[in-house]
């Protein structure tokens, strides 16, 4: 399992950087796929000859794919109950859980140097398209005692990666996951006329953030803030809170009319959807979707509910790059979003019946019971 001078590792780097110059929502389909196709070949033969887990999981499927769609996939599930890593114990910069709730089992993902890297590097490429280059004043929906826990967490990783974005990071709860109303009041008296940063986990941002500000009949002003969330959604569909009224409460009670959800998971950091203002999840061009039949699997026409299929070109560390999860999602349209971006966009539309609940935004378990 030793990295050094593979070729199969270095023709992925190649290809890689080819990706990392396109633009990120500017290739049609057929020219992203030109592109994307090659990595997700090279991350599946290199995961082979690093991973004997894998290796056996895809029955030694060596040869190269001409189509997204025919690329093996594995069942997201099994990060639950398999240590899939591709490279040695002593490669391991980082290992990351996607929930840190007692009552779930959490997936474990290994992570050298070089992926956490490249996640890192691509997660700031997909989100400058959305809040610009600029750092800007950081108000995230949690609190700081998150990044003290001794478990890497998919909340803690997601505030670790936002926060490359942010300056004066301000955290706008307390250690009993309550609003510290003063620090947030001092933070939006300070950046009322100015661009602001707000990131959370979405039930976290609707459950202490917006519902605390209707609730108490408090109102804050950050007309030119943006706000970017993802995850906890099933909790939110249960209480008949749907995208447009979480976007509608939101304005109501900050101002705020720039709000971006985006679709990611722990099992493949840094290659996430982000929705754009027409309310559509998009593919960049580091990764892809494919909707498959629940029944028998097949790749589903544009309109038809399936599962979700993701794609990423990012990990070498374990073998991430082509999951087949449990939520249910539908293809909208390909290159003609009216937003312009080019390739793939989708909606998620809710979680297969009777699955375990995935915890990949590790949301504050005590305050939903």
């Amino acid at each position: 399992m030793n990295n050094g001078h593979n070729p199969l590792l270095a023709e992925y780097l190649s290809s890689f950087e080819e990706l990392m110059s396109a633009d990120v929502y500017g290739l049609k389909q057929d020219k992203k796929a030109a592109l994307l196709l090659p990595v997700l070949n090279k991350l599946h033969q290199l995961h082979q000859s690093q991973n004997t887990q894998y290796r056996h999981i895809v029955n030694q499927h060596t040869a190269e794919q001409q189509k997204m769609e025919e690329l093996p996939y594995l069942a997201v599930r099994l990060f639950k109950h398999l240590n899939l890593k591709s490279i040695p114990d002593t490669d391991v910069f980082k290992t990351l859980q996607s929930s840190g709730t007692t009552s779930q089992t959490p997936a474990t993902i290994y992570l050298d140097k070089a992926t956490s890297a490249r996640q890192s590097k691509v997660l700031v490429k997909i989100l400058q398209q959305r809040i610009g280059k600029q750092r800007l004043p950081m108000l995230i929906i949690d609190s700081p005692d998150i990044l003290k826990k001794p478990e890497f967490s998919a909340r803690a990783a997601g505030i670790q990666g936002l926060a490359f974005f942010g300056r004066d990071r301000t955290y706008a709860l307390d250690q009993n996951m309550q609003p510290n109303w003063p620090v947030i009041e001092a933070f939006c008296q300070k950046y009322a006329d100015q661009p602001v940063l707000i990131f959370g986990f979405t039930f976290m941002v609707w459950l202490y953030f917006i519902e605390m500000l209707h609730l108490s009949g408090k109102r804050i002003e950050l007309p030119k803030g943006v706000v970017i969330h993802s995850g906890g959604w099933k909790k939110l569909i249960d209480q008949q809170v749907d995208n447009g009224t979480f976007k509608q409460r939101l304005l109501e009670t900050t101002g705020i009319s720039r709000c971006f959800n985006f679709y990611g998971m722990a099992e493949q950091v840094g290659s996430i959807f982000v929705e754009c203002e027409k309310g559509h999840l998009h593919a960049p061009v580091f990764a892809d979707v494919l909707i498959r039949d629940p029944f028998t699997l097949k790749p589903s026409d544009i309109g038809e509910q399936g599962l979700v299929q993701v794609l990423s070109a990012l990990p070498t560390s374990y073998p991430g790059h082509s999951l087949l999860t449990e939520d249910l999602g539908v293809l909208k349209g390909v290159d003609d979003c009216p937003c312009g971006a080019k390739g793939k966009y989708f909606a998620i539309n809710g979680r297969l019946p009777k699955t375990e609940v995935r915890g990949c935004s590790d949301t504050h378990a005590e305050a939903i019971t």
